[in-house]
C-alpha cells in the first residue's frame, strides 16, 4: 500500500546542468532541495546555491517526497535511479520520482514500470525554455500523469513553471508532446543557421538581418535567441546553453517516433542531418548555436 504525500517539503534533483542546477536554486526558495550530480564542480556550485550537496543519488534522494530526474538521457536516467546506490532503492512508498529529460515515450514507459513496482509514484513532466527561465519559474512543462501522482508533484511542478499543461493520464503523453516541440525547435534553430549562414555569405551583417528579421513575419523564438549567439560564434566561442548533441538525441527520438507513426518528416530529417555533422566535426559539447559553423564557416567571414 502506497502511503499519499499531503504536500512535499524535501525535494531531491538529480543532475545539475544547464537546466538542472538553476530548477534546483529555483525551488529551493519554497522547498528544502539536495541534489546530486556527477562532476564536482557542478556539487560546489548547488552547495553555494544553499543546495545540500550528495555524493549519490540515493544519498540525495534519502528521505526525499518528490525526486527530480533532469539528466541528458534514457541511460543517465535509469543509472540515476536504479544504478549502483541509485535513488529508487532508497525512496520510500508514495513519493514520486518526476521525470524531466526528454527521452520519448518508450524510454519513459520502460522506466516507469519498475518505480511503480517499488510503490514510487512517476509523474512523466519534460520541461523547455532554457536556463535562464528554469531559474525563474518560468518553464513550459507538459504532463503525463495520473491523479495521485500529479497530486503529490503538482506544488513542485507550480514552482518550476509558467505554463502547466497536462497532455494526459499516461506516462509518455508529456514525452509526445515535448518530442514535437523539439521537431519544431530543431528545425528552427536549423533554419536560423542557414538565414545568418546566406547573410554572410552575401555580404550583409547579420546582427543587422537578425535585429530586422525579429520585427517582422520571419520572428521566431530560436531565431532572436540562438541567432545573436550564431553571430557571437564567428568572434569567440559562447556560453553553452543547449548542446549540439542534445539536439542530435532530440532529433533523433523525433525522426524515430515519426518513422513508427507512418509520418513524413521532411524537415526534421535536413535538421537532423545537420546536428550529426556538426557532432561529426567535434562540436559536440559545443552550444548548438554552432551549427552554423558547419553552413558559413569561421574562415569564410
Amino acid at each position: 500500500m502506497t502511503t499519499q504525500v499531503s504536500r512535499p517539503n524535501r525535494v531531491a534533483v538529480l543532475g545539475l546542468g544547464a537546466m538542472g542546477l538553476p530548477m534546483a536554486t529555483w525551488l529551493r526558495g519554497e522547498f528544502e532541495v539536495a541534489g546530486f550530480d556527477p562532476m564536482p564542480e557542478r556539487l560546489e556550485l548547488a552547495r553555494a546555491a544553499s543546495i545540500i550537496p550528495a555524493s549519490t543519488p540515493a544519498a540525495a534522494a534519502t528521505d526525499a517526497d518528490v525526486v527530480v530526474v533532469a539528466v541528458r538521457d534514457r541511460a543517465q536516467a535509469e543509472a540515476a535511479l536504479f544504478g549502483t546506490e541509485g535513488a529508487a532503492g532508497v525512496m520510500r512508498a508514495g513519493a514520486v520520482v518526476v521525470l524531466t529529460s526528454t527521452i520519448g515515450p518508450d524510454a519513459a514507459i520502460a522506466i516507469a514500470q519498475p518505480l511503480r513496482d517499488r510503490g514510487l509514484l512517476v509523474v512523466d513532466a519534460p520541461i523547455s525554455g532554457g536556463p535562464v527561465r528554469a531559474g525563474n519559474g518560468d518553464l513550459l512543462v507538459v504532463v503525463g500523469a495520473g491523479d495521485d501522482a500529479m497530486a503529490v508533484a503538482k506544488p513542485v511542478l507550480d514552482r518550476l513553471a509558467s505554463s502547466l499543461i497536462l497532455v494526459g493520464p499516461r506516462i509518455g503523453d508529456g514525452q509526445l508532446l515535448k518530442v514535437i516541440n523539439q521537431l519544431l525547435a530543431g528545425v528552427h534553430i536549423a533554419a536560423a543557421a542557414e538565414a545568418v549562414a546566406l547573410a554572410r555569405g552575401v555580404g550583409l551583417d547579420p546582427a543587422t538581418v537578425i535585429n530586422a528579421l525579429t520585427g517582422g513575419a520571419a520572428h521566431s523564438f530560436m531565431l532572436a535567441d540562438r541567432g545573436p549567439r550564431m553571430v557571437e560564434v564567428y568572434e569567440r566561442d559562447p556560453e553553452v546553453k543547449s548542446r549540439v548533441d542534445i539536439f542530435v538525441k532530440d532529433m533523433g527520438i523525433v525522426t524515430d517516433l515519426a518513422r513508427q507513426a507512418h509520418v513524413p518528416t521532411p524537415l526534421a530529417a535536413a535538421a537532423q542531418q545537420l546536428y550529426r555533422q556538426a557532432e561529426e566535426a567535434g562540436l559536440g559539447a559545443r552550444d548548438d548555436s554552432s551549427v552554423v559553423t558547419m553552413l558559413s564557416p569561421r574562415e569564410n567571414g
